[in-house]
């Protein structure tokens, strides 16, 4: 999250009357991410004070925001603790705010918890688990945009910025997840609706327990278990070095599987996901890190995290019989 574009106190006055939602009270950018503007939306009525998030999107389209924003009306439809897309007097809950598409959606309670231990990963394992069955009847269809595709394209534009053996990491990794991907064992993986960014920064604990996912906008029909690697890597690694924790681990894996087993091809192709989700986050940190956007309040990630990540998951390989 971060402020690309400011919206003044009249703008969103107006936008939470059109939703029926009270006088606005306090309105706050929000400085963390790197994708979207995002403000903190205090409104106030009859029935106390309520807390929203305002959203308004920087590079997702009118055209493939309904993907995002149905999903997370379905998977709060279906019991996931997710925000929920408030409406306004058509029905419509993907909004226009300072002429960009828009979303208004309550926040959830809580705060991040980012030392988490094996309790805690244990529960996020589990609700993913019952987010991606829950997935399985939503009826939208959009791949994951920061997927293979998006690395064929992207690995290129970042190449040049880096030294030649984090090049040579680079194209080599790219090469071996091509080369997955076109396996038959790839072809097999159960797939549906994923989060894809699923970090501890999108997750909230009130009293050490899970209040709820938030942030989809890296959403995308793709495997469940890039979905789950994804997790993995940030949730059940040392920060500072990208060692696996395999106490966290343990405990996210055995939490999901008790909800959702996994398969034959999935315990196969684990420890290549793992690289995979590593891949991904590297080349998205260095895209953000060396071609950078304006924003006033905006903090890139520093991309050596995911190519310590990376290099570790390929040097120490996680086994799904490991866990």
């Amino acid at each position: 999250m971060a402020v690309f574009t400011d919206v003044s106190e009249t703008e969103a006055r107006d936008l939470l009357r059109e939703l029926n939602l009270g006088e606005l009270h306090t309105l706050r950018g929000i400085q963390s991410g790197i994708e979207n503007t995002n403000y903190f939306v205090t409104a106030q009525d009859v029935l106390g004070t309520r807390e929203f998030v305002l959203t308004l999107f920087e590079r997702l389209t009118a055209e493939q925001l309904p993907f995002y924003l149905y999903l997370m009306k379905h998977l709060a439809q279906h019991g996931i603790p997710v925000p929920d897309p408030a409406a306004d007097r058509n029905g419509e809950i993907l909004l226009t705010v300072c002429g960009k598409p828009a979303a208004l959606v309550n926040k959830l309670e809580g705060g991040h918890e980012l030392a988490p231990g094996p309790d805690h990963c244990a529960q996020v394992g589990a609700m993913l688990a019952r987010m991606h069955l829950a997935g399985r009847d939503y009826n939208r269809k959009q791949p994951n945009l920061r997927g293979l595709a998006w690395w064929n394209e992207t690995v290129p534009v970042v190449l040049p910025f880096l030294a030649p053996e984090q090049a040579a990491l680079l194209a080599g990794e790219l090469a071996y997840q091509n080369h997955v991907a076109a396996g038959s064992a790839y072809a097999a993986l159960p797939r549906g609706p994923v989060h894809a960014d699923l970090f501890r920064d999108n997750v909230m604990f009130e009293d050490g327990k899970l209040t709820g996912f938030f942030d989809f906008y890296f959403a995308g029909v793709d495997t469940w278990l890039f979905d789950v690697a994804v997790c993995l890597n940030d949730w059940a690694v040392d920060l500072p070095t990208g060692v696996h924790d395999p106490e966290r681990a343990r405990a996210f894996v055995e939490a999901y599987t008790s909800v959702r087993p996994f398969s034959a091809a999935e315990r196969q192709l684990l420890p290549a996901m793992l690289r995979a989700g590593a891949l991904r986050f590297w080349i998205s940190r260095l895209w953000d890190f060396h071609l950078p956007r304006e924003a006033s309040l905006l903090k890139p990630h520093d991309p050596a995290h995911f190519e310590r990540v990376l290099r570790e998951r390929a040097r120490h390989p996680v086994t799904a019989a490991s866990l």
